[in-house]
């Protein structure tokens, strides 16, 4: 019985989240077209970031590599842009997801609920963080990513239990990490992997773990996200074609690919998070010693 409502809701937060977007769009029409990024090389961006968040290859450390230095978006713009982009495919990889994988109700919805008062409270503290220190903040997400995925990589991940859902102390301490796991998916640090690794930790059934943070990020980021959406603190470009065709990916990923083999991928985007890590910590002390001349 409570299935049917939690995907009726889904549909309901993000129908909210997309109105809002695309009354922004009309009214801001004009910088919506002069944003820097080519189209095409948008589209097919999006299309395979969310094509590979689907298997659980985390979108935020790829885009948060990708975007600046494609200088589709600035550093003060870099964390909204990562939750508004991934608003609507996010929840047509929840609709998949959840509707077809067993998890208890309490342990999917305590992490939800949790998730949705992190991203709220956030939003308004990060827009008033120094450039820098957000720059920051991605790295140590970057990095957060990047050790996760080399830890599976090497075998020293937990590898979850069988279990289905929680109760009593662990489901406590789930949900209280998934509200700060929702407040820094606002400063641009991704919580699938987290939540990911909560779950293996835990002793939960590893697929577990999908309707968990897709349906914990369904709800918590577009409440987020609206947040960056009126403090005009996101990307309008980046969030229309990630809406559009990274949406095709999901689904693509999602009915067409099966069983699809991740391995190499995973190592292919742990490169790149660590060229990414390394070229931040660079600019950030570019800027140190440029900064340092002008004293």
């Amino acid at each position: 019985m409570l299935l049917p409502i939690i995907l009726t809701l889904i549909v309901l937060v993000n129908g909210s989240f997309i109105l809002q977007i695309v009354k922004d769009f009309t009214k801001n029409r004009s910088e919506l077209a002069n944003e820097p990024g080519n189209p095409i090389l948008m589209a097919i961006s999006q299309f395979f970031i969310f094509f590979l968040s689907t298997f659980g290859i985390s979108d935020f450390a790829i885009g948060a590599s990708l975007y600046p230095k494609a200088k589709w978006v600035g550093d003060k713009k870099l964390p909204g842009t990562l939750n508004t982009a991934c608003v609507v495919p996010v929840a047509a990889m929840a609709l998949a997801y959840i509707s077809s994988i067993e998890v208890g109700i309490a342990t999917l919805l305590i992490p939800i609920v949790a998730q949705v008062v992190g991203a709220y409270i956030s939003p308004r503290f990060v827009v008033k963080l120094p450039k820098n220190t957000i720059k920051k903040f991605v790295i140590a997400g970057l990095i957060v990513a990047g050790g996760l995925i080399l830890a599976g990589k090497l075998g020293v991940y937990p590898s979850g239990g069988n279990k289905t859902s929680l109760q009593g102390f662990s489901l406590i301490m789930l949900g209280v990490l998934s509200m700060i796991y929702g407040a820094l998916n606002n400063i641009g640090i991704g919580s699938y992997a987290l939540t990911m690794a909560t779950v293996y930790a835990f002793g939960l059934n590893p697929a577990v773990a999908f309707p968990i943070m897709m349906g914990a990020c369904t709800f918590s980021v577009p409440v987020g996200s609206i947040q960056f959406v009126k403090l005009n603190s996101y990307s309008r470009k980046i969030t229309f074609f990630s809406a559009t065709f990274g949406v095709i990916g999901v689904l693509v990923a999602a009915f067409l690919v099966k069983g699809l083999n991740t391995n190499v991928l995973q190592w292919v985007v742990l490169g790149v998070i660590l060229y990414s890590v390394i070229s931040m910590i660079h600019d950030l002390h570019k800027e140190k010693a440029a900064n340092l001349k002008t004293v």
